[in-house]
């Protein structure tokens, strides 16, 4: 696996796989129809196996470009580009929710899976770690968080921002990662980690990346297929945080042809 931070974006690229992570106000669909072009063109693969485009509903949609500023207009831009597709919005749609575009297909058939947590409303003096008053680069930002010590033996690349700001791409053995990306301002504190790491529970992977930043709420999401070692991980998470401090507003489980997904949206109160 390749690894690139992009700015205030990750990319990941191996034999089969692209992985794009962006934020702010880039169009990423348009990026879909040269990436195609470009993987027919250099190595000869016409056919997309599967595809996930999730991402939460925006807090200012009007100032996203045209094209992002609902999902039903990104759903329409996608089913242009691909045949069967689905489109599916968990959590509540009156107040915090996440958006899911993907195939009708049985999809990826070796082992394949993804856990993902959106932080928002995060502790201050963690916030603060990730600014040039605090912290001299990205590796330093690293050092005094304990983002090294979530997946100690990943190879880190990350990056410190001006004024603020931070962003970093983990990799391990046999093409697994896991990405960060901190917005630390006060007014509109968010935390994104992602990863593809296997394992048969993700509670305790969990609990690290919680007690890294403390968050004031949560937005957790973990899909699996059938043939990974996490395809009964979703149990655990029917337990994951009872009697801690947060409260469990949401939880939702859902089913595809060869994935399974679990949706769980957690807050507590400001610490």
């Amino acid at each position: 696996m390749d690894a690139y931070v992009l700015s205030e974006s990750s990319m990941f690229i191996t034999e089969r796989r692209f992985i794009l992570k962006t934020c702010g106000t880039t169009t990423l669909l348009n990026a879909i129809q040269p990436l195609l072009k470009l993987v027919k063109e250099k190595c000869g693969f016409d056919t997309v196996a599967d595809i996930f485009y999730s991402r939460k509903n925006f807090l200012q949609p009007d100032k996203q470009p045209y094209i992002h500023r609902t999902f039903e207009k990104e759903v329409d831009i996608l089913d242009t580009m691909f045949k069967n597709g689905a489109a599916y919005t968990l959590g509540r749609i009156n107040r915090d929710c996440w958006y899911l575009y993907t195939l009708d297909e049985v999809g990826v058939s070796q082992p394949d899976q993804t856990v993902e947590l959106l932080m928002w409303d995060l502790c201050p003096n963690i916030m603060n770690i990730f600014t040039r008053e605090v912290s001299a680069d990205g590796p330093d930002a690293t050092r005094k968080s304990g983002i090294d010590k979530i997946l100690p033996d990943a190879k880190i690349d990350e990056f410190l921002f001006e004024p603020c700001g931070y962003s970093m791409n983990g990799l391990l053995p046999h093409g697994q990662y896991f990405t960060i990306h901190v917005t630390p301002e006060p007014n509109c504190s968010y935390v994104s980690f992602e990863s593809n790491v296997p394992k048969e529970s993700y509670n305790g992977l969990m609990l690290k990346v919680l007690e890294t930043f403390r968050p004031g709420k949560v937005l957790l999401t973990l899909f699996a297929n059938k043939e990974s070692t996490a395809r009964n991980s979703h149990k655990d998470l029917d337990n994951f945080l009872v009697g801690s401090s947060y409260v469990r507003v949401d939880h939702q489980f859902c089913m595809f042809k060869n994935y399974q997904l679990t949706y769980t949206y957690f807050t507590r109160p400001y610490i």
